[in-house]
This record gives structure tokens, sequence and C-alpha cells, in this order.
């Protein structure tokens, strides 16, 4: 029984209830948020109109902020309740979590709550006390941003009435269809629905049937999913067409070259993967005179911005997209392919508009100085990696076809090999290639996986931009205006210490103090890179590390090892490139009154410092967008590919492993795939969170990452992008 120190106050006030003040201090001893029949419970109070009279005098206390009211009827001190906001993450099993960006774990939803919130809605709830598991959980207060993207699931029709069950599993419900473009879809069509929410109750989904996506699946359809899944748009409006109408289609049509720096003499070359779309980076080096010793390098980029002007609905779509998207088999591009494919693609024998950094080398390699200008060019030849990798070795049949400019990549060979030696950072962590690489048949679909194996020449280039991309940071620096830095912050501590206990489990170290530097890191990959588990180490190294982001706050690039970083050298195919080559364009101008185009001392014509940090942050965001999206593709393809290998063994590598199993990259085609713990029926096995191991209870057995394996494909789940494996036994 609770005692009401109020309680000659309220007979002397014939009140019948408890105070404002006594509920108050009960409310402040209670562990989590109670309901109306609890607070009688404890007060005693069984009569209607008692019942009555509190609940009008709690409806009081809550429009006077003295409690908290909760959308599943429970009162609670406001001081007691910690609100968050953060993002649904929703389970197939019809639980879910709560992210945020201030706490370190997720929060538990029940499958109770989710039914009034789904996956990737924005809420505001409050932490409610850990459970029996010791998990903290979160209570729904409100939907701050539901939402909105079409959802892509399977069409069936019962009885006359369509429904649509959503591929992706993270939406744990039925989609009943009130309106369709088309009344007669076959069953099992893939179709994109427009929900339409009862955000109060969220009780019964119903949606519109939006566009029919087709019913064959296979890489072009899974492109299609990807696009919507992830709400990428892929059209240009009819405000586009109408600007790309009025760009010339000759850039000598365009205007005068006076004023720009002819360098069509240079025999300048492009070198790209064998399957590159589009070429915005051309090169060209020569040592410098005998009197001194090093080199001058000259990095072309192409001027996107001068047909892309700022704040036109070509900037908008652009800045909306954040990047082109390269898929397996179709690019989206940043740009129309007027601009990205014909007149700023740096295309053999076609001159180009280009935004020059030339750069002045020490005969180590090491950056001396620098300066970006207006040019064009006309690039003398577009090569590939391999090409270049096999003529700087020695290929006979490559040397004789370009006899006529082989000085010029020979080189290229020397310069390369001063950067090879000395490099431009050592203390630098570099990564080697370990995504497949695929080729395609006519249907689009994986003929052979193959690991890209970087060379030479990729180094090389890789070397080239990041010279550039230095002295243009170098560059704006100087200015202080507001520009968009590519930053990459250190790994915080708790992840150093996760990373350096999976190193201690396969007799490694990693030197350096809590939070190593960046040449640490160098050396660890240096010293393990002959180990047959090197990329799954790397793979580990690169999850442990943070993401890099876009901000207008310089906060250095740690993988680099350099104080300063920005993206100079990609405005064909990245937003934050085409915004830098505008601010150095404005400074230019600034400097030289001769300068080609005035409309660069304009600052309207650029923008602020508050605008800026936003396409940072949304550039950010597409980035990751669209690394979901091609991954979401690729791994549609690997489950394509192991479908037809379902019952046959291969060997294989532990490269992950979880509380529900682990996974094994197969050594023929560097897939990955997962050995549920359910299949592990030999004993009773317990996740090890700290040496990251699955434990035989009885037996002891044990699983560790970099173990090998001979396992059996037994499944292939395509909406959830999953191939199953289980252990295989020879008898």
């Amino acid at each position: 029984m609770v005692v009401n120190p109020y309680q000659k106050k309220e007979l002397k006030n014939r009140n019948l209830i408890p105070s404002r003040e006594c509920i108050q201090l009960w409310l402040r001893q209670s562990k989590n948020p109670v309901n109306q029949k609890k607070i009688e419970k404890v007060f005693k109070i069984y009569k209607k109109e008692e019942k009555q009279a509190l609940k009008k005098r709690l409806r009081s206390m809550e429009k006077d902020h003295q409690i908290f009211y909760t959308p599943n009827h429970c009162y609670a001190n406001p001081e007691k309740i910690k609100i968050i906001q953060g993002k649904v993450i929703g389970h197939r099993d019809g639980y879910g979590f709560l992210r945020t960006e201030t706490l370190k774990d997720d929060l538990w939803l029940s499958s109770q709550e989710m039914k009034l919130c789904i996956h990737g809605d924005f809420i505001s709830a409050y932490i409610e006390c850990s459970n029996k598991k010791g998990r903290n959980s979160a209570k729904i207060l409100k939907i701050l941003k539901p939402n909105k993207i079409l959802i892509i699931g399977q069409c069936y029709t019962i009885e006359k009435k369509q429904f649509v069950i959503p591929n992706d599993t993270r939406f744990n419900f039925k989609i009943s269809i009130i309106k369709s473009i088309n009344l007669n879809i076959f069953d099992g069509s893939i179709v994109v629905v427009k929900l339409k929410r009862n955000l109060i109750t969220n009780s019964k989904f119903l949606g519109i049937i939006v566009e029919i996506l087709g019913k064959e699946m296979g890489t072009r359809l899974a492109i299609e999913i990807a696009l919507r899944t992830h709400s990428i748009p892929y059209k240009w409006s009819k405000k586009i067409q109408s600007q790309l109408f009025k760009i010339p289609e000759n850039i000598k049509n365009s205007f005068n070259f006076n004023n720009r720096t002819d360098l069509r003499h240079l025999p300048f070359f492009t070198i790209d993967e064998h399957d590159a779309r589009d070429f915005d980076d051309a090169v060209f080096c020569r040592k410098k005179n005998n009197s001194e010793e090093g080199w001058d390098l000259w990095v072309a980029i192409a001027d996107v911005s001068h047909y892309v002007r700022p704040h036109t609905a070509l900037d908008k779509a652009a800045l909306e997209r954040g990047n082109s998207i390269y898929f397996p088999s179709l690019v989206i591009p940043m740009l129309p392919e007027k601009i990205s494919v014909d007149l700023c693609s740096l295309n053999p024998y076609q001159e180009r508009l280009c935004l020059i950094c030339e750069m002045s080398l020490s005969k180590k390699g090491e950056l001396i100085k620098y300066k970006h200008y207006e040019g064009i060019i006309c690039s003398q030849g577009r090569f590939t990696y391999d090409e270049v990798f096999k003529i700087w070795n020695g290929d006979m049949s490559l040397r004789i076809k370009y006899k006529k400019i082989l000085k010029y990549l020979d080189n290229l060979f020397s310069l390369q090999k001063i950067l090879n030696q000395y490099n431009i950072s050592k203390k630098g962590i570099y990564f080697e290639n370990i995504e497949p690489k695929f080729i395609l048949n006519s249907n689009f679909k994986i003929k052979k996986i193959y690991q890209n194996i970087r060379n030479d020449a990729h180094k090389f280039i890789e070397s080239c931009m990041i010279l550039a991309n230095i002295a243009s940071a170098s560059f704006v620096e100087q200015y202080k205006y507001p520009v968009l830095f590519r930053n990459h912050d250190k790994p915080n501590k708790e992840n150093v210490i996760n990373f350096r206990s999976i190193l201690s489990k396969l007799g490694l170290s990693l030197s350096g103090d809590e939070i190593p530097k960046s040449i640490h890191y160098s050396n660890l990959l240096n010293q393990i890179s002959n180990r047959p588990d090197y990329e799954m180490i790397q793979i580990i190294l690169l999850r442990s590390m943070k993401q890099a982001v876009y901000s207008p706050e310089n906060r250095g690039h740690f993988g680099l090892s350099l104080s300063s970083y920005v993206h100079f050298t990609s405005p064909i195919r990245r937003y934050p490139d085409l915004l830098l080559h505008r601010t150095i364009k404005h400074l230019l101008c600034k400097k030289n009154k001769k300068f080609l185009n005035k409309n660069y001392l304009l600052d309207s014509n650029l923008f602020n410092v508050n605008e800026i940090k936003k396409i940072g942050e949304h550039c950010s965001i597409t980035e990751r967008r669209s690394d979901k999206a091609t991954r979401d593709v690729i791994d549609w393809l690997k489950c394509d590919f192991m479908e037809k290998k379902i019952g046959h063994v291969f060997t294989g590598v532990i490269s992950n492993i979880t509380a529900f199993g682990f996974f094994v990259r197969l050594n023929d085609f560097f897939i990955d795939g997962l050995v549920h713990i359910a299949t592990l029926v030999d004993d009773c096995y317990y996740f090890d969170s700290v040496e990251l191991k699955l434990i035989g209870k009885l037996k002891c057995n044990t699983y560790s990452l970099g173990d090998a394996l001979t396992v059996k494909v037994i499944g292939v789940h395509f909406n959830e992008r999953k191939i199953e494996l289980s252990l295989y036994k020879s008898f």
C-alpha cells in the first residue's frame, strides 16, 4: 500500500483521488511507464466515478507537461524518459531494431512495436529498461519521417483480390492492393507498390500498383528493382532535355580558345579498365631539363563545369544523383550521355576542354609545386591497364604497334618506378583489390568469375590522381574558401581493440598506441602480404575503419595519412569534383583578370558554407546508396550463378563469424556463403564474441576465422541474396 502524504489536503478538498504531487512522486519511483489500471490498483481506486476523475486528472497533468503519455497508453515521469530518434530496421521474423547516431547498440523493437511502424521509418521513441536478456528496448512515440519508398514485390490474386508480398523480407507484411495500373497481372509478376498508410495504427497495409516490372527475373530486372528499392533517379526531365538541346554538338562552335592554354601538341593518354564507359582524366609526363632532376606531370581533367552551370536543371539533377552508378551491364550516369560520353569524355583524337593540374615533382616523386589552369587537349590514345602493363614489360607486338608514341609510354614507366619506389605516402594504407570481376554472357549473366589483380599501371594512375588531389587541396586551402574535403577519420578505440583481438588469434599484432597511425596499418599489410589469409585480414581491417565522407570541415584523410584531401579528378561521375572545379575557377578568376569566364567571379554562382555542408552530407548518402544498389545486383548475379552449383562441393575459408553461423569464401569463385549454426548437428555451438569463434559445448570443437573447410552448396535464396552452405564430410 502507498501512503499518500497529501491525504489531509485531499480530504479537506473532498477529493477522492490522489493529488498531482502524489502521482508525480510515485511515477518518479516507478521503473517503467505504467497504465491507468496500474495506478488505480496502487492507489486502491475501484469506483467508476473515481476512475473517471483520475482519468481527467491524468489528462490535465499531461497537458501541463507534468507527466508523459506514451502511445501504448502509459504514463511516466518526464524526467525519467530518455527520448531518442533513429531509423527503424525491420527483420523478417516480425521484430526490429532502432538505429540511432548517439547510441552504440541498436535498440530492440518488439513485434508489437513494429505494428506501429515499418522498416525505414524515422521515429522518436523512449528507451525502456533492459529485459531479461539484458537488452534495452525502444517504445515508439511518433513517426517523424515515414518511409515513402516504393516497395517491390510479387503480385498474386486470390478470389479476385490482389495482394503483394514484398521482396525485401524486412517489410514483414502483406499489402492489399486497392488500385492498379493493370488489373490483369500474371501471378508472380514483380510490381512496384506505393503504400497507403494509416500512421496511427498501421493495422492494414494498403497499396497502389504503380508499375509492372516483369515476371522473368534477370540482370536487367535486378537493376530495375535496385533503382526503385533505393529511390535512385534514373530518368531525365524535359527541362534537362531542353537544356541539352541548346548545348553545341562541337566545342569549336561554342567559343574561341584564345584564353585557354593550348596543350594539343602534348601526347596525353587515358588509361582505364577495359570496360570503362567514360574517360575524365588523361596524363602526360616528361623529365625536367638537364639542369634539373625530376619530372613535370600534367593531369588533365574533363572541364564539366564549362557545360554544367550552377543552379541550372542539369546541375540540380547532377546534385540529386550525386554520382554515377556502374552496374555490371548498365550505367546510371550523373550527367546525360551527351556530356558524360561525348562532349566531356576525353576520347582519343578529339579536342576536349580540360582543367589542368600541372605539377613539378622531385627525383623522388615528391610534389614541389603546382598550378591549375583551363586548357584544351587532344588525347593520343585510349589504353587499358593491361595493355600499358604489357608494354612496360616488353610485349613486342604492342611495342611495335605503338612505336610512334612508345617513348612517351616509357616515360610514364620511368616515373611509375620512381613513384612505386618512394610512393606518395609510405605511411598510407593501400589495399589490394579484393572484389571479384565478372565476365557476362549475352544474357548479362555470369559466365566466369576471376579476381582482378591491380598491376603497376593501376598503381601509377592512382598515384597521379592522388597527387592532383593533394595539389588541389593545397590550392583551395590557401584561400579558406568553402569546399568539400574528403575526410577519413581515424578508427575508434573499440574497433582497434576488437581488430587487435582478432589479430592476436591469428598470431599477429598491430603496433602503435591506443589509436595506431596509418603507417602501423600499412606495415601490417606489408607483413602479411604473402599469407594465404591476407584477403580475409584485409576485409576485417576495412570493416574496422570508418567510412570516408564529404564535409567542409577539413579533418584529414587517415587512410592516406594526409592532413587534407579533396576529390578533383572525376567531375563526370562525382558531384563534389564538379563543385571543386567551380571553386578553383572562381579563385583563379580572382587572381587573374584575364581569366576566360568572368561568371566565376560572381559569388551568387557558387554555394555558401551551409549549402556546402548539406551537399556534402547528401553526396555521402548517395555514395552509400550507390554501393548498396550495386551490391544488391552483384549479389543477385552471384545467387543466379550459384543456383546451378547446388549440390556441388567446394573448398573455402571462413571469412566471418556471427551468432547464427559463419560465412565461407569459396576459393574458386570468391563468393561468400553461409553455414548456418542449425546445420552444425554434431554439437551445440555458442558464439564467443571476444574470440570470434563458434565453440561446441560438448566436444569443444571450434570454428575460427581463416579455417579451411570443404562445403556443399545446399540452397540459394534470391530475395535475401543469400547462398546457403553446409559442411561436407566424405565417407
